[in-house]
């Protein structure tokens, strides 16, 4: 159990930061992290290497061992970092996992029919550092990123997963119109794994409610197979070992594509600031600068990495924030194993292909409740740290409503240059970008309130007739 928790977060938190628990039980939570990111996660890839023209043959399958690898390592780095005695922390020392960010979708497919490969992963090096500029100056970014915006930002991200969680429960990952979208055994497949999922979670303490969302999952995945929902094809047709590649698509350099992606690694910043909140919020406490420090420097050291071995940007996976929360896992060592699962994939496609065959509606029933608990968490740092005034539900609901909106109607800025679009054309992107102008711009204390215009507790009136 957890050591060194206030006796009112044990009931919450199984397995504390520094926790390192029996290998027997770290290792199936290690596997319940990636079972629960990799096919989401791969599936960003694949849409990119589509978007990009790596779509079928050996582009495709090295984009999705180079999408399991640099997950990998990026994870146990942002576990146990280091740098950290030369005042450059690599890392948050924090339980996060790496993976794509869906802010770069739009941006790498233009930059790459724009430019060519070559200048996409040029762009993705060279302007990587300005994460790290950031990160190493956090202090001097403090004030830009209060909890305010972090509460903003964690709720956005919610927000923005629940379509994501939807199409996933309803069986098809790119939503409707795919074959079998809403059908009954996938929603019932769904119910099924959220239903396991939440009753070891509610019903039962310690390894099994740490598990329940493996638990569900594998449910789950022993029901699909009966019911032919699971090819195990791609399994045998993989290949033993695959080893990464030198800048693979060569150099390129475009200053276009580098200004582009600098405006996209500030917005994913400012999301893995968001994803530092939420994982320490699991612990009921704020997060300290070199946490946020180390992991924004890791964000950007990983990034250039993974565009060195021709692979997409990586970032914080912002459902393992959901992950966390749920279960009270937040131990370094079993997020750590996680991401030595998912070396092992990266560098064995026999191995990764298992993973990846998972039915979606399987994972779709683990994506509700954890993409919920991000909106929670989000919803949780507003309320405890934020004073309700009638400044800050300006920027509250304003911010979440324009995030929503560009979410729910795109059409309303199609008239906007393409280049702001494709920055922009985010719930996350638009509703950060409001709250932070809003936040810079709105004074602190208004030159009049509402409350200034109400009567109070003594009227005028009331004092004259006591006076009389």
């Amino acid at each position: 159990m957890a050591t060194g928790q206030p006796d009112e977060e044990r009931s919450r938190i199984v397995y504390g930061l520094d926790d390192r628990p029996p290998l027997s039980e770290a290792i199936p939570m290690g596997v319940q992290h990636v079972m629960f990111m990799i096919v989401i996660n791969l599936s960003l890839a694949i849409v990119i290497a589509g978007g990009v023209g790596l779509t079928v043959g050996a582009g495709q399958e090295y984009i999705i061992q180079m999408a399991l690898l640099v997950a990998g390592i990026g994870t146990i780095v942002q576990c146990y970092p280091f740098g950290g005695r030369f005042g450059f922390p690599v890392g948050a020392k924090l339980p996060i996992v790496m993976g794509t960010s869906a802010s770069f979708i739009a941006p790498l497919i233009i930059i790459a029919e724009s430019f060519g490969l070559a200048a996409m992963f040029t762009a993705i090096i060279v302007a990587a550092p300005i994460e790290i500029l950031v990160g190493y100056h956090f202090e001097k970014f403090r004030k830009v990123f209060p909890p305010l915006l972090g509460g903003i930002v964690v709720t956005l991200i919610g927000l923005s997963l629940a379509p994501v969680a939807i199409d996933y429960f309803a069986g098809a990952a790119g939503g409707p119109g795919e074959p079998g979208y809403g059908s009954l055994t996938n929603l019932g497949l769904g119910t099924l794994v959220l239903v396991v999922a939440l009753f070891f979670n509610q019903f039962f303490d310690g390894v099994m409610r740490a598990a329940s969302i493996l638990l569900g999952l594998a449910v789950g995945y022993v029901v699909a197979i009966p019911l032919g929902m699971v090819d195990f094809t791609p399994v045998y047709e993989a290949g033993w070992i695959a080893l990464p590649s030198l800048m693979p698509h060569g150099f390129e350099l475009n200053i276009t594509a580098v200004l582009t992606l600098l405006f996209i690694y500030i917005i994913v910043a400012v999301e893995t600031i968001g994803d530092i909140n939420g994982i320490t919020q699991a612990a009921d406490r704020n997060p300290e600068d070199e946490e946020i420090k180390g992991g924004l420097i890791a964000d950007g050291v990983l990034s250039a990495f993974a565009g060195f071995v021709g692979m997409f940007p990586n970032t914080s996976f912002s459902g393992n924030v959901g992950m966390v929360s749920y279960t009270g896992v937040l131990s370094r060592f079993v997020v750590g194993l996680g991401g030595m699962i998912l070396i092992l994939m990266g560098l064995s496609p026999k191995i990764g292909a298992i993973f990846s065959i998972t039915p979606t509606a399987v994972l779709g029933g683990a994506t509700i409740v954890l993409f919920g608990m991000i909106l929670a968490l989000g919803i949780r740092i507003i309320v405890k740290n934020v004073d309700l005034n009638l400044r800050n539900m300006i920027v509250v609901g304003t911010s979440l409503l324009v995030g929503l909106g560009v979410e729910i109607r795109p059409e309303a800025i199609e008239q906007l240059p393409e280049d702001v679009q494709v920055i922009f054309g985010s719930a996350l992107a638009a509703g950060t970008a409001t709250a932070l102008i809003l936040n810079l711009t709105l004074p602190e204390e208004p030159p009049f309130s509402i409350d200034s215009m109400l009567p109070g507790p003594e009227t005028p009136t009331e004092t004259v007739e006591a006076d009389d």
